[in-house]
């Protein structure tokens, strides 16, 4: 199916590895000029090369979202690169572990400025370039904001609002022509993840532990499956689908335990 994607510029932070990799690859393959935001240069160069090698067009703008200014400022380069901005995924963010109990007031606020702070200012700063376009925004939030986990509240009060500014920004925007969507992860194997699962004694043991409790096929999300929904609600083809929150997880977050 041709997405109506061909050309338009699409900026993805947190875009060198995992689920921001998988999206990256995903638009390039749509034929859109994929933007990678993300502080670690190595990692986002590799990935332009790879695209480059198969007639893809990948941008890399090497920054840390830990400012204001740094979000402005990655917009701005995107501008001059691109002159255009078509589509926004706001992805860049970490279950940091920011607990109620173990963490402190500080670390919580930190917790917010990396998961939070720069959904907010990224798509401020680009909002006159996506107005332009009639453009589109997804929002990558976790089923954290919705389940709970437990000792992670910076990261589950991230994830919350975002839910909550995904629905605010889209009526805020509909007379911009601009939609807004959030796609919700459950369990998908990443980078970060497997550097989780390998804290366990028996990493293989709590990963078949968690598959377990995935209602469908009782596996973990592909990210490519997680890239696939996202590069779709940026497309013309859901152009009547605005402010809803897609999870794609297998059912994790709404079917019956019981079923596995």
């Amino acid at each position: 199916m041709d997405l109506g994607l061909s050309g338009k510029v699409v900026v993805v932070t947190g875009g060198a590895k995992g689920i921001g990799a998988a999206i990256v690859r995903a638009a390039a393959a749509e034929g859109m000029v994929a933007v990678v935001v993300d502080r670690d240069e190595s990692a986002s160069h590799a990935l332009a090369a790879e695209m480059a090698a198969d007639g893809h067009r990948v941008e890399v703008v090497v920054a840390s979202l830990d400012s204001a200014e740094a979000c402005a400022a990655v917009v701005l380069e995107v501008m001059e690169r691109c002159g255009r901005i078509d589509a926004l995924v706001n992805n860049a963010g970490v279950n940091d572990g920011v607990g109620l109990e173990h963490g402190t007031p500080t670390a919580f606020g930190q917790s917010l400025r990396r998961n939070l702070s720069h959904y907010y200012e990224i798509t401020h700063y680009a909002l006159a370039a996506l107005k332009a376009s009639r453009g589109a925004i997804v929002n990558i939030a976790s089923k954290v904001a919705l389940t709970g986990q437990g000792g992670t509240s910076g990261y589950a009060a991230a994830k919350g609002a975002i839910l909550a500014l995904t629905r605010e920004w889209a009526v805020e925007l509909l007379h911009a022509g601009i939609r807004v969507n959030a796609v919700i992860p459950a369990e998908v194997m990443t980078p970060l993840y497997a550097q989780w699962l390998a804290t366990h004694a028996e990493p293989e043991a709590k990963r078949a532990a968690i598959e377990a409790k995935i209602p469908l096929e009782q596996r973990m999300t592909t990210a490519e499956e997680i890239a696939a929904a996202v590069v779709f609600l940026l497309s013309p083809k859901s152009g009547h689908t605005t402010g809803q929150q897609l999870h794609v997880d297998g059912g994790y977050v709404h079917l019956d335990r019981a079923i596995t």
